[in-house]
């Protein structure tokens, strides 16, 4: 009895190590910039943007050899947001400093030819504006906003090593243009909203994997 007990121990031992050695995970550091399109609107209000630089931390869990679900989180450094406002204040620009978090999911499909592997993936995101209340930015009453959206991409992987790889990437975010809580065209608040989406926010990212 004790034998067999013994056994059917070593047989859930070999079953779970088969298993935890099938499960593949990875984790990325990787620089980005985030490329804003001008937004013309017809609410008479245009919003510009100069491109951020930052990092993405993603992590992979391989479901299969050649599908994975990712998860990642990013944020730049400080950029300006130009809001020019039709008939008010004579079209000045009012200037609104920020940063920018991510937090987005995705489905990532591989395609494996030895050591290069190109990759497409397409998931929900979110993007944090986080005004920064300086000299820099025009209007103090700004708040923080969060926006839903789309991410989708396509990149490679490079194989380095087992355990490392060269990834570089393309990848979009849709979400809706921030106002940074000035919707409001009442009292002295001017509206900076533009009710409008950026079709594609550039994303393009190149960092390292390490895979255990």
């Amino acid at each position: 009895m004790k034998k067999i007990a013994i056994i059917a121990f070593l047989l859930a031992v070999c079953v779970a190590a088969g298993r935890a050695q099938e499960s593949r995970q990875d984790i990325s550091l990787s620089g980005d910039a985030f490329v804003y399109y001008h937004i013309n609107s017809p609410a008479a209000v245009y919003v510009g943007a100069n491109t951020p630089y930052g990092a993405l931390v993603s992590y992979r869990f391989m479901l299969t050899p050649s599908s994975a679900l990712e998860a990642n989180y990013g944020i730049t450094y400080q950029n300006t947001f130009h809001y020019s406002v039709n008939p008010y204040l004579n079209s000045k620009s009012i200037r609104i400093l920020a940063r920018t978090q991510e937090v987005s999911f995705a489905y990532v499909r591989s395609f494996n030819f030895r050591k290069f592997n190109p990759f497409v993936e397409a998931g929900p995101a979110a993007l944090m504006f986080l005004p920064i209340r300086n000299s820099g930015t025009d209007i103090q009453g700004t708040t923080r906003q969060t926006e839903i959206g789309l991410l989708y991409g396509a990149g490679f992987a490079y194989e380095l090593s087992p355990s490392f790889d060269l990834r570089g990437e393309y990848r979009g975010i849709v979400t809706k243009v921030p106002d940074f809580g000035q919707a409001s065209s009442g009292g002295n608040q001017i509206n900076l909203n533009p009710n409008k989406w950026y079709k594609t926010i550039s994303v393009p990212t190149i960092g390292i994997a390490y895979h255990f």
